[in-house]
């Protein structure tokens, strides 16, 4: 059943899901300092990975885990935006849900960390 809102199919369908996406992308930016930080870290990472994989598949690993940590952090964003569109109020499971967003970008952080790490301990060292 389609949404009765949005009537778009096809091409202007594809059209307004891009400009959304793109507006996504301008509000994480202007309003989230962490997400800026990765999205200047992954301009330094995903060329590093170029460099720091020797096969496709091994610089495929090293891109994802620094689109992972993206990922989460939009996703964390968006979570935190929904808790406060909701209302200002404290409640203990709004604050959990920020918590839950909060911990997934840690786990994203640490998957990042422990596979480059990885990788730098083999190239350099082994």
């Amino acid at each position: 059943m389609r949404n009765p809102v949005n009537q778009k199919t096809g091409i202007s369908r594809l059209v307004a899901a891009t400009g959304y996406t793109f507006a996504g992308f301008a509000a994480a930016w202007k309003s989230e300092e962490a997400f800026r930080q990765e999205v200047l870290l992954a301009v330094v990472m995903i060329p590093g990975a170029l460099w720091l994989g020797q096969t496709l598949v091994e610089r495929i690993v090293l891109i994802s885990s620094v689109l992972i940590v993206m990922i989460t952090e939009l996703l964390n964003t968006a979570v935190e935006y929904t808790i406060d569109r909701i209302g200002p109020e404290r409640h203990e499971l709004s604050g959990h849900a920020k918590d839950i967003a909060s911990a997934a970008v840690f786990v994203s952080l640490m998957l990042a960390l422990v596979t480059w790490a990885s990788f730098l301990w083999v190239r350099l060292i082994g």
